[in-house]
C-alpha cells in the first residue's frame, strides 16, 4: 500500500467475495494468507488512469478517508483538501463544481466601457474647450485690432482734411488781414499745429509701441496678446505692400536689393550640362541642361508630356533615385548637396500628401512646430501660422478637417492649398513646387501665385512645375525654363522676353491664343510653326544651344549647319538611352533588373544614412520636442478614430464569448486547447488593427523625413500611442473568456501573459505593415497565428523541428499560460501536472522566461520595423 496525497479519497477496501478483489482498487489479497485483510489504495496514478481516488467534484476530501459534499454557498472542485467560499453576486448551491462568475465578467467589460466613455468624451471636450479658448482669443484679438486700424484710418482722414482746409485757408487769405481776422487765423494756426504735433506724437508713440512688441515678442504669454501682435503685424504689412505697390521702379529697386529687407539666407542654384540617366533602361531623361534659378525670383519649368520637368526638378531637389546623375550642380556658387540645406529648402509634391483627419490649422501647425527654428518665439510663429492662413486664403475652412476618402473634407483647391501651406511654414529659403496649380481655377491659381509672390519679396528662390498656365498667371513668373522632348532646353529666360525670342525665330504667336500653351503644342509637334526658314520643332533645342554658345551634343552636330533634321539615335557612349535598345535574354533581363535594384536601395541607403553637413544655419527642435507634438497630433487622430478602434474592442469581446463558452477549463489539460484558441485569435485580430499605424500613412511619412522632421521620435509616439489599445485589449478579451471558462489560475496571471502576447503580436504587425504591401500584410497577419501556433503545438521528434517550435512566440504564450494554471494544482494533482508538463516540455519554473521572451521578441521586430522605416525609403 501506498499512502495517498492531499485530495485524493481512498477510503479501507472491501473483500469481494464474488470477485475476490479489494473493491474499489481491484487488486487481490495474496494467496495462502488467511490473516491477510484488504488495506488501502495500491495505485497513485493520472485522472485517466486512477481517476476514481481523486475526490470527486462537488465534495471536499479533508483527509484520504473521509468525503464531505460541498455545503450552500461554497464551491468543490475535483481534488479539493477544502471548501472555498463563493464570490458574492454568485449562487452557489451545495455539491457545486464551481462557481458561475459571468457577473464579474459583464461587470468588468461595463466598467471598461464606462470608463473608455467618459475618457475618450472627456478628453474631446478638453480638446475641444482649448480649442473653442483659442479662437475666442483670435476673434477678441481680429476684433481689437480691427477697431485699431479702423481708428486709426478716421485719424489720418482728419488729419488729410485738416491740413487741405490749412493750405486752402492760406492761399484764400493773400490780402490784407484785419487785426479780428489775423487772431483768429493765429488761433486756427495754432490749433492747426497743436494737431499736428499731437499726430507727430502719436505716430512716434506708435513707432515706439512698435518696437517695444518686436523686443517683448519672447516675453508675451497670454493667447490674446499673441494674436494681438501676429495680427497687428499682420496689417501693418498688408499697409506695406500697399505702399509698395506705389513706388516708382527707382525704389523698388533699392528695396528689393536693401539687404536688410531679407530675412531669409539667399539660395542661388545654377547648373550646367545636366544629364540624368534612368540606370535600368539606360534611358536619357535630361540631356546637356543648363541654368540657374535665382533667390527672389519665380522660375515656372514648362513642357510638353515626358520633356522631364518632374526629373529637373528632383535632381535639383537631391530627390533622384535610381539614376546616374551628370553635370555640375552648384549653390551659391558651390559644388555642395542640397541635402545640406534641407532644414530652409521645401518640397511640395505633385499628390496632395496631407493628413485627412487632421484640421487644416492641425496640419499647418504641426509643420511649423516641427520645422521652424527652435529659437522663435511663440508670438512669431503664430505670426507666421496666421500669415499664411491669410496669404493662401484658408481663414474660413481652418477649423475644418481636411477629409479623407472616406470622409469629405476640404474642396480639392483649398486642400491642394494646404498642400503648399506645409512649406510655406516653414520659411524656407528654396522652394520646390510640382504643379501646384494643377485642379485649380484661376482665382485660386492666383491666390496661390500671389503667396509666392510675397515669399519671393522675402527673397526666396522659389521653382514650380506648371501645366497650361493663363495669360495673366503666365505674366506673374519672373523666369521660364521650357523643356522639350528628350529632356532638352528649348529656352530659358525672362518671361517677358519668351516671346521676341521665338519671333526672332520665326515663329509668332496667333491672335487670342495664350502664348504658353501655343509654344507648348509646337514642342509637343501637335501645331507645325508657321515660319518660312522651314524649322521644325525637333531643331528648337539646337537653335538655343547655339543661341547661348553652349556646346553641343556630338549626336547633334549633324544639324549645325542647319540641314535635316537632328539624329538622336547615334553617339550611344555619351547619351546611353539614345540609340535602340539591346535585346538581352531572359537570364541578362533578370541581371539587369536585379543589379538595378540593389543600386536603387543602395542610393537610398546613401542618402539616409550618409548624413551631409548642415549649412542651413537653423536649429530646429530636438528629438524629444518633436516626439510630443508627435504624441498630439496622434492623440487627435486616434481620438476621431474611436468608432473603429470601438469596433476592434468588440470583435475582442465577442471573441472571448464565444471561445469561453466553446472551451471550458479542462483539468485534465489545464485549459490548453482554449488557450491554444485564445493565441490564434487575439493575434491575428490585434496584428490587423496593428497594421493600420504604419500603413495608412506612408506618404505622410515619407514626406515629413524628407523635410528632416525625426523618424525615431515619429516611430515612438506611435508606438507609445498603441501602448494604450495594448493595455486594454487583454482586458476586454478576458472579460469575457476568463469568467466564462473560469480556470484555476489568477487573473492577473492572465492578463499578464495576455498582454505580453498582444505587445509581441503589434511588434510584428509593425514589421509586416513596413516591409510589405497591405494586401501582402494582411494576408501573412492572418496565416502567421495559425500556422505557428498549429507549429508549436504538434508533437514532434525531430530536433530541427524542436528548434523551429522553440522560436515560435506561440508557444513561449502557450506555455505561459498553461504554467500559471498548472501552479493551481497540487496534491492528488502531481502526477497529472508532472506527466502534462513532461509531454510537452513545458517547464514549471519557466514562466518568467517566457514572458521575458515575449517582450524581448516584441522589441526586437520593433527595431527591426524601425530600420525597415529607414531604409526602404519610398518603398515605405
Amino acid at each position: 500500500m501506498i499512502p495517498c496525497p492531499l485530495g485524493s479519497y481512498c477510503p479501507m477496501a472491501t473483500f469481494n467475495v464474488s470477485t475476490g478483489l479489494c473493491d474499489p482498487y481491484l487488486y487481490q489479497l495474496p494467496p495462502g494468507k488467511a490473516d491477510h485483510t484488504c488495506g488501502g489504495a495500491n495505485i497513485w496514478a493520472d485522472v485517466s488512469r486512477g481517476g476514481s481516488m481523486f475526490c470527486s467534484a462537488g465534495s471536499f476530501c479533508p483527509t484520504n478517508t473521509k468525503q464531505i459534499p460541498c455545503t450552500t454557498g461554497h464551491f468543490c472542485r475535483k481534488g479539493s483538501t477544502a471548501e472555498t467560499r463563493c464570490f458574492r453576486l454568485t449562487t452557489c448551491d451545495s455539491n457545486t463544481t464551481r462557481q458561475n462568475i459571468t457577473k464579474y465578467g459583464l461587470m468588468l467589460i461595463v466598467g471598461i466601457s464606462v470608463l473608455l466613455f467618459v475618457f475618450y468624451n472627456c478628453y474631446e471636450k478638453v480638446i475641444n474647450m482649448r480649442e473653442r479658448r483659442y479662437a475666442k482669443s483670435r476673434e477678441v484679438a481680429v476684433k481689437s485690432i480691427q477697431q485699431h486700424v479702423q481708428a486709426q484710418a478716421r485719424w489720418l482722414s482728419a488729419t488729410d482734411a485738416i491740413k487741405k482746409a490749412t493750405r486752402s485757408f492760406s492761399f484764400s487769405r493773400r490780402t490784407i488781414v484785419l487785426p479780428n481776422e489775423q487772431s483768429e487765423a493765429t488761433s486756427e494756426r495754432k490749433e492747426v499745429e497743436a494737431i499736428q504735433k499731437k499726430t507727430e506724437e502719436h505716430s512716434e508713440a506708435a513707432e515706439n509701441k512698435d518696437n517695444n512688441k518686436k523686443i517683448k515678442a519672447r516675453h508675451l504669454r497670454g493667447d490674446t496678446q499673441i494674436f494681438k501682435y501676429a495680427y497687428s503685424q499682420l496689417e501693418k504689412e498688408k499697409a506695406q505692400q500697399q505702399h509698395n505697390a506705389e513706388l516708382t521702379f527707382s525704389e523698388v529697386i533699392t528695396m528689393m536689393i536693401d539687404d536688410e529687407g531679407r530675412k531669409r539666407p539667399p539660395i542661388e542654384i545654377s547648373f550646367k550640362y545636366l544629364t540624368v540617366t534612368l540606370k535600368q533602361k539606360k534611358k536619357c531623361l535630361l540631356r546637356s541642361v543648363t541654368g540657374e534659378i535665382r533667390p527672389g525670383r519665380i522660375t515656372a519649368l514648362m513642357g510638353p508630356s515626358g520633356a522631364g520637368k518632374t526629373t529637373l526638378l528632383s535632381a535639383l531637389a537631391g530627390k533622384t533615385v535610381g539614376c546616374l546623375i551628370s553635370g555640375l550642380i552648384l549653390i551659391n556658387g558651390k559644388v555642395e548637396s542640397v541635402r545640406s540645406y534641407k532644414k530652409i529648402v521645401g518640397f511640395v509634391p505633385q499628390d496632395d500628401v496631407v493628413h485627412g483627419n487632421l484640421t487644416v490649422e492641425e496640419n499647418i501647425w504641426f509643420s511649423a512646430n516641427c520645422r521652424l527654428s527652435a529659437d522663435l518665439p511663440k508670438a512669431d510663429k503664430v505670426l507666421v501660422v496666421e500669415r499664411v492662413i491669410e496669404s493662401l486664403g484658408l481663414q474660413p475652412v481652418r477649423d475644418s478637417l481636411v477629409g479623407t476618402i472616406e470622409k469629405r473634407g476640404i474642396s480639392g483647391g483649398q486642400r491642394k492649398r494646404v498642400n503648399v501651406g506645409l512649406e510655406l511654414v516653414m520659411e524656407p529659403s528654396l522652394l520646390f513646387l510640382d504643379e501646384p496649380t494643377s485642379g485649380l481655377d484661376s482665382s485660386s491659381s492666383q491666390l496661390l501665385l500671389r503667396a509666392l509672390k510675397r515669399e519671393a519679396v522675402e527673397g526666396v528662390n522659389i521653382c514650380m512645375v506648371v501645366h497650361q498656365p493663363s495669360y495673366a498667371l503666365f505674366q506673374t513668373f519672373d523666369d521660364l525654363i521650357l523643356l522639350a522632348k528628350g529632356g532638352l532646353t528649348a529656352y530659358h529666360g525672362e518671361v517677358r522676353d519668351v516671346e521676341d525670342y521665338f519671333a526672332h525665330l520665326g515663329i509668332n504667336v496667333p491672335e487670342r491664343i495664350n502664348p504658353p500653351d501655343y509654344f507648348i503644342d509646337v514642342l509637343e509637334g501637335m501645331v507645325k510653326p508657321s515660319t518660312s526658314s522651314g524649322l521644325t520643332y525637333e531643331e528648337l533645342p539646337l537653335r538655343w544651344m547655339l543661341h547661348k554658345g553652349y556646346p553641343v551634343p556630338a549626336d547633334m552636330q549633324k544639324s549645325v549647319s542647319g540641314v535635316g533634321e537632328p539624329d538622336y539615335s547615334g553617339n550611344q557612349e555619351n547619351y546611353p538611352g539614345s540609340g535602340a535598345e539591346q535585346q538581352l535574354s531572359f537570364f541578362g533581363e533578370f541581371w539587369q533588373n536585379l543589379k538595378y535594384k540593389v543600386e536603387a536601395q543602395c542610393d537610398v541607403l546613401k542618402n539616409n544614412f550618409l548624413k551631409s553637413k548642415d549649412l542651413s544655419g537653423r536649429r530646429t527642435p530636438w528629438i524629444l520636442l518633436q516626439y510630443r507634438h508627435f504624441l498630439g497630433r496622434m492623440a487627435k487622430q486616434r481620438l476621431r478614430e474611436a468608432r473603429i478602434q470601438a469596433i476592434d474592442y468588440l470583435i475582442l469581446l465577442l471573441a472571448g464569448a464565444c471561445l469561453g463558452l466553446i472551451t471550458k477549463a479542462s483539468d485534465e489539460s489545464f485549459g490548453g486547447p482554449g488557450y491554444t484558441y485564445t493565441i490564434i485569435a487575439t493575434s491575428l485580430l490585434c496584428k490587423i488593427s496593428a497594421l493600420r499605424t504604419f500603413s495608412l500613412d506612408k506618404l505622410q511619412y515619407q514626406r515629413e523625413r524628407a523635410s528632416g522632421i525625426s523618424s525615431l521620435a515619429h516611430f515612438i509616439a506611435k508606438d507609445t500611442i498603441d501602448h494604450f489599445s495594448t493595455l486594454i485589449k487583454p482586458l476586454v478579451y478576458l472579460s469575457m473568456f476568463y469568467f466564462f471558462s473560469n480556470p484555476r489560475s489568477l487573473f492577473l496571471d492572465n492578463y499578464i501573459v495576455l498582454l505580453c502576447l498582444v505587445y509581441c503580436v503589434t511588434g510584428i504587425a509593425y514589421a509586416l505593415a513596413i516591409f510589405l504591401e497591405p494586401g501582402p500584410s494582411q494576408l501573412c497577419s492572418v496565416l502567421l497565428p495559425v500556422v505557428l501556433t498549429l507549429l508549436s503545438t504538434q508533437p514532434t521528434n525531430s530536433q530541427v523541428m524542436k528548434t523551429l517550435t522553440r522560436l515560435c512566440y506561440p508557444r513561449w504564450a502557450l506555455e505561459a499560460f498553461i504554467v500559471s494554471n498548472a501552479k493551481r494544482y497540487y496534491g492528488v494533482w502531481l502526477i497529472q501536472r508532472c506527466g502534462a508538463l513532461m509531454r510537452t516540455g513545458y517547464n514549471l519554473h519557466e514562466w518568467y522566461r517566457c514572458i521575458y521572451l515575449l517582450v524581448g521578441a516584441g522589441a526586437a521586430c520593433r527595431i527591426v520595423a524601425f530600420i525597415g522605416m529607414l531604409t526602404l525609403g519610398k518603398k515605405y
